[in-house]
């Protein structure tokens, strides 16, 4: 026999309820929220009754003692222990899948074998370049390999089932709730909406004023919400008419979120969307990738080729700082021997060569030059006499 829960009791589980993550699903026919045992430990230490207050203890110290309290809820049926059994695939649902990734495998097979026969026109470089890019990619991701289908993840199906241990355990146990106390803000909502209906109906009573005023916002809010709903014809009207004249080539939408899931300033934006549906679309889409592995292989190249060329001109500037260097001696060397052969000419044009004398050879100079001087005065001397 379990007694009625205490106060404190329903407090805890009250907040446990709504502040306990929580998930729904079917239980028995029925729609039903559960949790995990361990997080709603980790919501209580972390709650009010964790801190002790002045003169009283924490009522939550450890986890273990927030499991024990969990067991007291359990007892007074709070909530129960269930059993998560996991939903196995019939073997028709197995086949199906087999055979639509065999379908998708056969499907891009055709579509590469389509590929490759249209780039059939191009050269061989481009396809020796394709071949060394297709092997790095190979090398770096082996798990994306042609003709497989890439598998989605899906999350496996689960029901819930009651437990025959009714006992509450920390881990990754689960427990259905029982206790479903209306929250602070439902409450709120109803009565504000029970007061809405009361005041519409006491309308009759109202001041003329105010009714003047609420039959304008109504007038208001009716021609909008039918200009809406005339948007939202006139556009699919705009998108069929285009549609047809271009064959289902152009997939023109205005105000492509009028109806979409998304807040009310979003739903006019953008104000139009195009699309181009084509053969050409599919070719301008290969024509971009291809134009970028391109451009990748050839900066690739242009890096090696540019780092040769560097070698290149610095081996190149080596050498000819060497050539200049032995024929800048060479010129220099041909300057001075044309400058001393100039000084010799006009030296030897002059009778002035110097060189070393020693003092006895200048003195013997000095005295033949006098002699000659006196020869030369008396050669001058001679036919003036004769003349006269």
């Amino acid at each position: 026999e379990v007694g009625e829960p205490f106060k404190e009791e329903k407090a805890v589980a009250k907040y446990l309820r709504f502040n306990c993550p929580t998930k729904s699903t079917n239980m028995m026919g029925h729609r039903v929220d559960y949790f995990i045992a361990s997080k709603a430990v980790d919501c209580l230490l972390d709650s009010k009754w964790a801190k002790a207050k002045k003169g009283e203890e924490a009522l939550f110290t450890t986890r273990e003692s927030v499991v024990d309290y969990c067991n007291r809820l359990l007892k007074k049926q709070f909530f129960h222990r269930a059993l998560k059994v996991m939903k196995m695939k019939p073997d028709k649902d197995t086949k199906k899948e087999k055979e639509k990734g065999k379908a998708e495998s056969g499907k891009e097979e055709e579509k590469k074998s389509k590929k490759e026969s249209g780039k059939d026109e191009k050269t061989k470089k481009e396809k020796d370049k394709e071949k060394k890019k297709d092997g790095e990619k190979e090398e770096c991701k082996k798990d994306d390999t042609p003709g497989t289908p890439k598998k989605k993840e899906t999350k496996r199906k689960f029901k819930l089932e009651p437990h025959e241990d009714q006992i509450f355990m920390d881990g990754n146990e689960v427990y259905v709730w029982i206790y479903d106390p209306v929250h602070f803000k439902t409450f709120a909502m109803g009565l504000v909406l029970v007061i809405a209906v009361i005041a519409a109906t006491l309308f009759p009573l109202w001041p003329a004023e105010m009714r003047v005023g609420v039959y304008y916002l109504s007038v208001c809010a009716g021609c909008f919400v039918a200009s809406i709903l005339l948007l939202a014809v006139a556009r699919c009207i705009l998108f069929l008419i285009i549609w047809l004249i271009t064959g289902g080539r152009h997939h023109f939408w205005f105000l492509p979120n009028l109806t979409a899931d998304v807040g009310f300033i979003d739903s006019f934006r953008p104000l139009y969307t195009h699309e181009y549906k084509g053969p050409k679309a599919d070719l301008k889409k290969e024509e971009k990738s291809e134009s970028k592995k391109q451009q990748k292989y050839d900066s690739e190249e242009k890096s090696d080729s540019e780092k040769k060329e560097e070698e290149d001109g610095k081996t190149e500037a080596t050498r000819n700082l060497g050539t200049d260097g032995s024929g800048g001696e060479r010129h220099s060397d041909t300057d001075s021997d044309r400058r001393e052969d100039d000084r010799s000419q006009h030296s030897s044009g002059n009778g002035n060569d110097f060189e070393m004398i020693t003092k006895e050879e200048l003195e013997q100079q000095t005295d033949e030059g006098d002699c000659e001087e006196e020869e030369e005065e008396d050669t001058e001397s001679r036919p003036s006499h004769g003349k006269s």
